[in-house]
């Protein structure tokens, strides 16, 4: 029998935490519900997980704080936030630390659950592509660039980001494309989180001077290879 993918909640809410773990459970889950970030903290020193969902305000330690150890155990744990939908300033400092993802409050079960979804869709598809750009390898199927015997371990957002940039490499694509394909729509908010992750492949890719991911002033963003 398959295993069932293991997903860390971290929701303070009691309410929400049963109702998000037993909707998650219904769809083939298995969940770990933690109610304040300290037993969240113990679980993530000696646990594995799939996929974290972290709600920003806890008791105790914070969210913030759990995804810096979860990246430092493990950075290639996917995480997202839960978070008020007044906090934008949170969403975007989750962004910024590496989330995959978030979602505002109040939300329906089902809008998390294509979340996790689309996070963990390559999870098990047994793909093996491996690209070459300029002298970086990135190995999508385990989110890997590397660099010489430098490697570096990418979340899925942002490597769902560069397949898109590297399959269409040398060709402006919009933003509004760019947000559908890999945020799932067009959002203003959202395209601001998608100027963060542009960042941070360029600064990835700012060892190669072959390579640079342009901004084309009112048209989107083109992934510039020369070969």
């Amino acid at each position: 029998m398959k295993s069932l993918l293991r997903i860390l909640l971290v929701e303070d809410d009691h309410d929400l935490g049963n109702v998000l773990t037993q909707y998650l459970k219904m769809n083939k889950f298995d969940v770990e519900l933690c109610r304040s970030g300290d037993e969240a903290m113990k679980r993530i020193l000696s646990q594995s997980y799939a996929l974290c969902i972290l709600d920003v305000m806890l008791p105790g330690v914070d969210g913030f704080t759990l995804a810096e150890h979860i990246k430092n155990k493990q950075d290639t744990t996917p995480f997202l936030f839960l978070t008020a939908r007044n906090m934008k300033t949170d969403v975007l400092k989750g962004l910024k630390m590496g989330a995959d993802d978030y979602i505002t409050k109040p939300f329906e079960p089902e809008e998390l659950l294509l979340r996790i979804q689309n996070i963990l869709k390559r999870a098990g598809n047994g793909a093996e592509s491996v690209y070459r750009i300029g002298e970086f390898y990135f190995d999508y199927s385990r989110y890997r660039l590397r660099l010489g015997d430098q490697q570096r371990d990418l979340t899925a957002r942002e490597a769902d980001l560069l397949k898109l940039l590297i399959d269409n490499k040398n060709t402006v694509l919009k933003r509004s494309d760019i947000l559908k394909t890999v945020w799932g729509e067009d959002d203003f908010f959202l395209g601001r989180s998608m100027d963060v992750f542009i960042t941070r492949l360029r600064k990835y890719l700012a060892a190669d001077n072959r390579i640079a991911i342009q901004s084309v002033r009112g048209v989107g963003i083109m992934l510039e290879v020369n070969e």
